[in-house]
């Protein structure tokens, strides 16, 4: 309970004073339950808890509707100096992380940005007129994955599967510090999700793992694979069809991988073309599914690849 109101009241360190003070009294049901602390222009302070949303009226009295008035509203002068907050009063050296929707603060923090995009050649150069921060709070949790390791065999390939927030990044990380004791890992962290490093160092225990932040996933791989020499390669949210010849040509070389993907059950799985091609590969022998974000990290069911072949090959 202390870890989860330390990492609560850390998350908002980059939040201007009067709502620190505000969010500083919330009570313990709130703090230990809180996921995400949202930021909108002219709009409620609003917490993502684990089952419900509440906001907070001028007063600092908890609410899970939004009154007629009297609200805490966030304008246009909270979100500017809590960006700059963010961006440790220097935009310009965290011009690659906005770019891309997000931005890392100390503690593992994430904090996604949504505005209007500025394009340069198709391609995203800047993110301006901000109207909404996401600090979504870090979970790091030491020994959450202990059930999963016990179900699996790491040197035959994972796939973890889950709806949004139902706890995949989090126990893979936890996995990955885990195995990192036992073999030779490395972690391609091309999001900054599991380490959550800050200045090249990480927010996360990863224990002995050798971590290729901010790489594109095929580069990461391949790079590894070249010069590290691991046993086993975890990245989260793979991009099935960009990263298929990469993960096929590790799978060559002897390495074996573990990551995730977007799926709550097997039959929308297979439902998909770009899925269907991945476990062609045969990279991820065993296809681990989980439970709703109601039941955050715990596992459903475990299929093994040699049970769906005949309709996977069919």
């Amino acid at each position: 309970m202390e870890n989860s109101k330390n990492r609560f009241l850390y998350a908002t360190a980059v939040l201007p004073y009067e709502l620190r003070a505000v969010l500083k009294n919330a009570p313990d049901f709130i703090i230990n339950n809180a996921l995400e602390i949202i930021l909108r222009t002219n709009k409620p302070l609003c917490i993502e808890c684990v089952n419900k949303r509440y906001y907070f009226t001028n007063s600092g009295c908890i609410t899970d509707s939004i009154l007629s008035s009297d609200m805490l509203i966030c304008t246009s002068k909270t979100l500017f100096e809590t960006f700059q907050s963010i961006c440790n009063f220097s935009v310009y050296s965290k011009q690659s992380e906005i770019n891309s929707g997000y931005i890392t603060i100390n503690g593992g923090h994430r904090v996604g940005i949504s505005g209007t995009c500025v394009l340069n050649n198709n391609k995203i150069v800047n993110i301006k007129d901000i109207t909404t921060l996401n600090i979504r709070i870090a979970r790091e949790i030491i020994g959450c994955s202990d059930e999963l390791r016990n179900s699996i065999n790491p040197l035959n390939g994972v796939l973890l599967c889950g709806a949004p927030c139902s706890g995949k990044t989090t126990l893979i990380r936890d996995l990955s510090r885990t195995l990192s004791l036992e073999y030779k890992v490395t972690v391609v962290d091309e999001r900054n999700e599991l380490a959550s490093s800050v200045s090249g160092i990480a927010q996360n225990d990863l224990g002995l793992c050798d971590i290729y932040n901010s790489y594109l996933k095929d580069d990461a791989i391949t790079h590894s694979v070249r010069s590290m020499s691991p046993d086993i390669i975890v990245c989260d949210e793979i991009s099935t069809l960009r990263d298929l010849s990469t993960i096929e040509n590790s799978v060559n070389c002897g390495v074996s991988l573990i990551a995730t993907i977007h799926a709550d059950n097997i039959e929308n799985m297979l439902k998909r073309k770009s899925v269907r091609e991945l476990l062609k590969t045969r990279a991820f022998n065993q296809i681990v599914f989980l439970d709703n974000k109601h039941n955050i990290g715990k596992i459903k069911s475990i299929v093994n690849l040699s049970e769906i072949e005949s309709d996977l090959f069919a």
